[in-house]
């Protein structure tokens, strides 16, 4: 894998946890129905965890040359 494709794969997981953290804070304090709370702050884990599973692979996949 190259070095650039690393590169823009750190940036989606990036960009994924803060959209999640985003998502998070409106699930809990600016959306009022239930289901529409649930829906977005279910995506926003999802978005969460694929962020830092795409992280945890940068940082272990080692370096590129």
């Amino acid at each position: 894998m190259t070095s650039m494709m690393k590169m823009w794969i750190s940036f989606a997981s990036m960009g994924s946890m803060f959209l999640a953290i985003i998502m998070i804070y409106f699930s809990r304090y600016k959306i009022k129905p239930k289901f529409i709370r649930f829906i977005t702050a279910f995506v926003a884990y999802i978005l969460m965890i694929a962020g830092g599973l795409m992280m945890i692979y940068i940082v272990f996949s080692g370096p590129t040359y």
